[in-house]
């Protein structure tokens, strides 16, 4: 059984066949699917597709590359809609540097994570985090906030390893997807051989990050087992294991999805 932890089925690439692939994926093995919320639109979305599906849970919370949805009458509905059954995390939030170089937008983009983390620690949320070219900042807020205290992912992680026995230091998973497939992927290759399965959770980020062959192409949940393989050569356990101890820790991490 594998567990889905991050998907973005509410993006416009499923619009042809959505509900199709959403209901063939249990008899394919994907058990269990969290669908993650970037904007307002996409938690609503989320929350749409966690109320269709029996094994679809909504993440959500606003990326920081739309921190703008972020107003006070948002915020009074993720703080509502968190107390919902299907509501397992708060998510997608963190830092974007990569596409946001202004030192006035990254500055909100912080302030805005920082009150996402509040609202997680206030309603007992996990956390989904993205840190893109945003290491340093991710961590100092992380820290400054006691996110010891705040269960989480961090999600498509692609610092060193190094950085990635801090966040297991402060009882965070890392998130892997199929970047961790492809040949140029060394940093994150190293990460998991290193940790091993104990902090690593499978995800997609579909319709993005196609693992090899399928590099390039639009992804989803069905393409989890190459990234169990690459993870099984990695950490010299079979990929039953590694489906079985990332479901283990997907289950752990997300206490409201019923495993």
């Amino acid at each position: 059984m594998i567990f889905e932890t991050h998907a973005h089925y509410d993006d416009e690439k499923f619009d042809g066949d959505r509900a199709a692939l959403l209901a063939s994926l249990p008899a394919k093995g994907i058990e269990r699917v969290i669908n993650v919320g970037a904007e307002y639109q996409g938690c609503l979305d989320s929350v749409e597709l966690a109320e269709t599906y029996h094994h679809v849970y909504a993440a959500i919370g606003i990326h920081p590359s739309n921190i703008s949805d972020l107003t006070e009458e948002v915020f009074d509905w993720l703080w509502e809609k968190s107390a919902w059954e299907k509501t397992v995390a708060i998510g997608e939030i963190g830092l974007d540097y990569y596409w946001d170089k202004e030192p006035a937008v990254q500055q909100a983009q912080r302030e805005a994570f920082v009150r996402q983390l509040k609202l997680a620690k206030e309603t007992g949320l996990p956390v989904i985090i993205h840190s893109r070219d945003a290491a340093e900042d991710t961590m100092r807020l992380m820290k400054e906030q006691h996110a010891e205290q705040i269960p989480g992912v961090v999600h498509c992680y692609s610092y060193s390893k190094e950085m990635a026995r801090e966040f297991v230091k402060m009882g965070y998973y890392i998130g892997v997807g199929g970047v961790v497939t492809f040949k140029n992927a060394k940093k994150l290759k190293e990460t998991v051989a290193d940790l091993g399965l104990e902090h690593i959770l499978l995800e997609t980020d579909c319709p993005y990050m196609a693992p090899e062959p399928h590099r390039g192409s639009r992804n989803d949940s069905t393409n989890i087992p190459y990234v169990v393989q690459t993870i099984s050569q990695l950490t010299g356990q079979d990929p039953q294991t590694v489906e079985a101890i990332t479901w283990e820790n997907a289950c752990r991490l997300f206490p409201k999805v019923k495993c």
